[in-house]
C-alpha cells in the first residue's frame, strides 16, 4: 500500500481519519483556505500633462482645413504655405484656396470691374472714394443753385430730421455704366402728419397705359422720344414748415444752424405730390389736358397737331404727328425744368424697346433678363 498523504489537501485528510475513527467527533468549521496570489498585469504609470505654454491659452487651436464648398470651383488651389499666413483681418479668405491663375486676362479685368463698381452702403465708405466724393458735391451744388434751403437757427419747439447719402449706379441697355449717381435723402420716416406734411398721393403710369401709348405710336408711324427730369423732386414747391440737419459731409461754419427746406427734397413723404403738381401746372399751361382714366397721361390737340405724353415720376415719353411741335414743346420743358434729352425711346422702366419697319417691340434676350 503506497503512502499517498502526501498529496492530499487538508480537507481530504481530515475526511479520511474521520471515516477511519470509531467514535463520533463534533464537527469543525474548516479554516478558509488561504487565496493564492494572482497576477496583476504590469500597467504603465500615468505620466503627467503638460500645461500648455502661457502664450497659447484662450486660443482656439482647431486645425485650418479646406471648406467642402470650394470643391465646387473650377479653377486650380492656392499654394499650400498661404494658409499659415498671419496678420490678415479675415480668418478664412477664399483667396488662400483658390486662385485666378488660370483665368484669362479680359477676364480677370471684368472681375476687377465687378469688384469696383459697387455701391457704397455708407458715407464713410463712399467718402474714401474720389469718384464718389465728387458726384456728393455736385449734388450739393445743385441743391443750393436751386435754392432748395436756406441756413436758419431752429426756432424753439421746431426739430430738425435727419438726411442720409443714397448711392446708385446707372447702366446702360447693353449693360454699360451710364453715370454714377449720389442722391441726397431726407429721414421721412421721421416726419409727423399733420405737422410736416398732409397729403401725400401722386399718380404714376399704369403699365396698361404704357402699353396703350406705344401701340398708338406705333400704328400712327409717330416718333417716341423720351426725357428726363435733373432732380426732378427739388422742382416741388413746399407749403408746410420743414427743417433739416445739414448733410453729412457738408457742415455749415455755425454748427448750430439747420436748413430750411423752401422746396421738397427727396425723401420727404410729400416730394412726389409737390413735383407732379409743378408739372401738371406748366403742362396745364402749354395747353395739355390731363385724362380722367390715367392722371399721368396728357394730351394736346390744338390747330391738327396732336401731342401725347406719359409721366412716370421724373421718366417721360412723348409722341405726336408734328415733329416741329414736339421740338418746340421740348424747347418749352427745358425753360421750365432742367431737363436732358434722351432722344428715341430705347430703355423705359427697365424694358429696352426697338423699332423696325413692323412697329416696336421688346427684345426677346432683354425680356427673359427682365423677368429673371
Amino acid at each position: 500500500v503506497h503512502d499517498n498523504s502526501a498529496n492530499l489537501s487538508p480537507c481530504s485528510t481530515q475526511s479520511t481519519d474521520s471515516s477511519m475513527s470509531t467514535s463520533p467527533t463534533v464537527p469543525t468549521t474548516p479554516d478558509p483556505p488561504s487565496p493564492s496570489p494572482t497576477a496583476t498585469p504590469d500597467l504603465p504609470s500615468p505620466s503627467p500633462v503638460a500645461a500648455p505654454p502661457e502664450e497659447l491659452l484662450g486660443r482656439g487651436q482647431r486645425r485650418k482645413t479646406q471648406s467642402v464648398t470650394l470643391r465646387n470651383y473650377v479653377t486650380n488651389n492656392a499654394q499650400t504655405q498661404l494658409l499659415n499666413k498671419s496678420g490678415a483681418k479675415t480668418l478664412y479668405p477664399i483667396a488662400n484656396y483658390v486662385s485666378s491663375g488660370r483665368f484669362s486676362v479680359p477676364h480677370r479685368a471684368y472681375l476687377a470691374a465687378i469688384v469696383d463698381n459697387v455701391e457704397p452702403k455708407s458715407f464713410k465708405v463712399a467718402y474714401e472714394n474720389k469718384r464718389w466724393r465728387y458726384v456728393m458735391r455736385h449734388e450739393v451744388d445743385a441743391l443750393e443753385e436751386n435754392e432748395t434751403w436756406i441756413l436758419e437757427d431752429l426756432p424753439p419747439g421746431k426739430r430738425a430730421i435727419g438726411s442720409k447719402w443714397v448711392y446708385k449706379i446707372k447702366y446702360n441697355s447693353d449693360g454699360t455704366i451710364e453715370r454714377y449717381k449720389a442722391r441726397l435723402v431726407a429721414l421721412g420716416n421721421k416726419q409727423i402728419e399733420g405737422e410736416d406734411y398732409g397729403e401725400t398721393f401722386a399718380p404714376v403710369a399704369k403699365m396698361g397705359t404704357i402699353r396703350l401709348f406705344l401701340k398708338v405710336a406705333a400704328g400712327n408711324q409717330w416718333p417716341v422720344y423720351q426725357m428726363d427730369v435733373h432732380n426732378a423732386f427739388l422742382h416741388g414747391d413746399l407749403d408746410e414748415e420743414v427743417y433739416m440737419k445739414p448733410p453729412p459731409g457738408f457742415y455749415p461754419d455755425d454748427e448750430k444752424k439747420v436748413c430750411r427746406l423752401r422746396k421738397s427734397i427727396y425723401g420727404l413723404k410729400q416730394a412726389p405730390r409737390c413735383w407732379f403738381q409743378k408739372l401738371s401746372t406748366s403742362l396745364r399751361d402749354y395747353g395739355f389736358q390731363q385724362t380722367h382714366a390715367d392722371y399721368s397721361l396728357f394730351t394736346f390737340d390744338k390747330n391738327g397737331v396732336h401731342i401725347r405724353m406719359l409721366i412716370y415720376v421724373d421718366d417721360m415719353i412723348l409722341t405726336g404727328n408734328n415733329e416741329s411741335a414736339l421740338q418746340a414743346f421740348k424747347d418749352y420743358l427745358s425753360s421750365c425744368f432742367k431737363m436732358k434729352d434722351l432722344g428715341t425711346l430705347k430703355f423705359f422702366l427697365g424694358i429696352e424697346v426697338s423699332r423696325n419697319k413692323s412697329g416696336l417691340s421688346q427684345p426677346e434676350k432683354v425680356r427673359f433678363r427682365h423677368h429673371l
